[in-house]
């Protein structure tokens, strides 16, 4: 039976729909909106419409809009072929050593996942990445910067085609309503067939490592733009309270800031701890403190506080409750750390600047950092990143801590005010955690992902060098079953971890 033509009521779609909703992989507000999306979708092919504006309906409820422009530019920006021949050899390079680190973190988060299941579960709409659906990605910023990567992504593979002399009929979005769900660029088929491996291999690699490219790009970026924020009232606070220690008992409270110890002054966490340093267990500190009202958001007039400060040996010591083995165990520890009996305890957890959230992106311009730590903190950043929104509800940093922040009026870029600092702050966050999700999957070796497409060449050029007097099509068939069986173990790698955190 027709499903779809001839006006017949859409049977599987609306199946399909009613087991996301039935099951809680979508909301019902979501379920809505597409199944209102594909009826108009259906109304328009029906009618001729879409053949008309040379769209395409594909996999149900997504539309492919094909456009030829920006062909112009893409003859332009190809032309020097040596160079991007040259980007797409140090795209392969750089994709390979992403995907064998692809490879290993999925292969750990399996075996952890094995070893120790999660407790709880999530979302099923979690693990879509969908902004504006998945709860810690809203939806205005990561759907801009979504367009931005998918754009980048398949023009980066136009180039490479134009670069290698393969014609590109057309460029698109993918769309399910007003999210863009992927991008396209079209070769020839017959280019692509005839192509050697070797040039298919820069090709399918460029799209990926211009995402990876320009997380690191925009990373510099933001780091600059982080440069430009000082705190409102510099001093010290903490994200959590000890119970019963020196600052619960003087009644100070989390995003409280501590702006003096002792009448000296602690902009930073580098003079707090100084001056902690100077302090002993039993002393009484006068601490002035700006008070965070939860009930408004703000904080209050400052005032003077007396805090007796406790013995930060001791603290951990009574946390044993007198076992004799725990004893043991934190004595030793708190010797390799160097922790002596009466050191100053104020009894706080995190204490950070006001400025911690940017300082953590703006040290790639601090001269404390020599060069090659600054490399290494860059690298792995962006794999940081991922875990930001998941921690604080969608926002790109914690919200106690962004209202913090003014911009300095000798930033260059302080007429565009706080908020447009932080707007522009947000955007180029987004664009970084897109671009690397988005380069960081492609590179899985699953067909049809780029590095699916990668490993099966790949594995083709290996074999044919260890098989000169086989058959070519047994080498491609052998190719081809390799390729297929690692779809298979990497799907089952990355799937069985994330349906556990579902179910």
């Amino acid at each position: 039976m027709d499903g779809e033509a001839g006006g017949k009521i859409p049977v599987y779609p609306i199946l399909i729909l009613s087991i996301l909703l039935v099951y809680g992989i979508l909301p019902l507000w979501t379920i809505i909106a597409l199944s209102g999306w594909y009826l108009l979708v259906l109304y328009l092919e029906d009618n001729g419409h879409l053949d008309r504006w040379n769209f395409e309906r594909v996999l149900g409820i997504v539309l492919m809009i094909r456009t030829t422009r920006g062909r112009g530019f893409l003859e332009y920006i190809s032309k020097n072929r040596k160079f991007w021949r040259f980007f797409g050899e140090f795209s392969i390079w750089l994709c390979f050593l992403v995907m064998f680190a692809v490879v290993f973190l999925m292969i750990f988060a399996f075996v952890s996942s094995m070893n120790s299941p999660p407790q709880g579960s999530l979302p099923a709409t979690d693990i879509l990445f969908i902004p504006g659906v998945t709860s810690f990605v809203p939806f205005w910023w990561p759907a801009l910067a979504l367009v931005f990567t998918l754009l980048i992504h398949e023009y980066s593979h136009g180039i490479q085609a134009r670069a290698h002399g393969m014609e590109v009929k057309s460029f698109g979005l993918l769309v399910a309503g007003p999210i863009p769900v992927g991008a396209f660029a079209e070769p020839e088929h017959m280019d692509m067939i005839m192509a050697p491996r070797r040039e298919r291999l820069r090709l399918f690699a460029a799209g990926p490592a211009i995402n990876l490219v320009a997380t690191f790009i925009f990373l510099i970026i933001l780091g600059f733009v982080s440069s430009g924020f000082i705190a409102s009232n510099p001093g010290i606070h903490a994200i959590a309270i000890i119970d019963e220690g020196g600052a619960d008992e003087a009644g100070i409270m989390p995003y409280d800031i501590i702006t003096h110890v002792d009448g000296v002054g602690v902009p930073d966490y580098s003079s707090f701890s100084q001056q902690m340093d100077s302090l002993g267990a039993g002393d009484v500190i006068i601490f002035t403190v700006i008070p965070y009202s939860v009930e408004n958001g703000e904080w209050g007039i400052s005032s003077d506080i007396p805090v007796t400060l406790g013995d930060k040996r001791q603290y951990y010591l009574d946390r044993c409750d007198g076992e004799v083995e725990c004893l043991s165990e934190t004595n030793e520890l708190l010797d390799s750390y160097g922790i002596e009996e009466g050191e100053a305890f104020l009894g706080v957890s995190f204490p950070r600047s006001g400025t911690f959230q940017t300082e953590q992106f703006s040290l790639i311009f601090d001269d404390r950092y020599s060069s090659l730590e600054k490399i290494a903190i860059v690298t792995i950043k962006p794999l940081s990143m991922l875990g930001t929104p998941m921690s604080y509800d969608g926002q790109t940093m914690d919200i106690h801590e962004r209202m913090m922040l003014e911009v300095d009026d000798d930033f260059v870029l302080s007429s565009l005010g706080t908020e447009g600092v932080l707007a522009l702050f947000d955007f180029i966050f987004w664009l970084i955690w897109v671009n690397f999700l988005l380069g960081f999957l492609n590179l899985l070796p699953i067909i049809p992902f780029d590095g699916g497409h990668m490993v099966k060449d790949g594995t083709h050029s290996i074999l044919s060098m260890f098989m000169k007097d086989s058959n070519p099509l047994r080498v491609e068939r052998l190719a081809g079953s390799i390729s297929g069986i690692t779809t298979i173990v990497m799907l089952a790698v990355v799937m069985i971890p994330i349906l556990m955190l579902v179910v």
